[in-house]
């Protein structure tokens, strides 16, 4: 007698959607939810880091519900400047602000 005889972990894993054996599903992987633009708000604002330089930071958008780095690929090429994301939050480098702004509002983000 196995071990685990008899109880779901003996069974292979079906798909919930079709029913199928998980190796033979041919149902496309599902999509993550995501917040829409308008239900979410950035804040932005300009720091300042070590020998002076100024970084622009967007922060209040969820990394969860957001594609935070395809957005920080449009927002880079939109300010001609570098950028990175860290700990949810991203990273423009310069005092873009008034870019950042503008690009997001197209976008259709809310803006504080």
């Amino acid at each position: 007698m196995r071990l685990f005889e008899g109880t779901e972990f003996d069974r292979p894993p079906r798909c919930e959607v079709c029913g199928e054996l998980e190796a033979e599903c041919t149902c496309p992987p599902p999509e993550k939810a995501r917040l829409a633009p308008e239900k979410q708000t950035a804040r932005i604002a300009v720091e300042k880091r070590k020998r002076g330089k100024q970084v622009t930071v967007v922060r209040g958008l969820s990394p969860d519900e957001s594609n935070l780095a395809e957005l920080l690929t449009k927002l880079k090429s939109q300010c001609g400047a570098g950028g990175t994301l860290k700990d949810g939050e991203i990273e423009i480098q310069g005092d873009q602000a008034d870019r950042v702004r503008e690009a997001l509002r197209q976008i259709g983000y809310r803006i504080r």
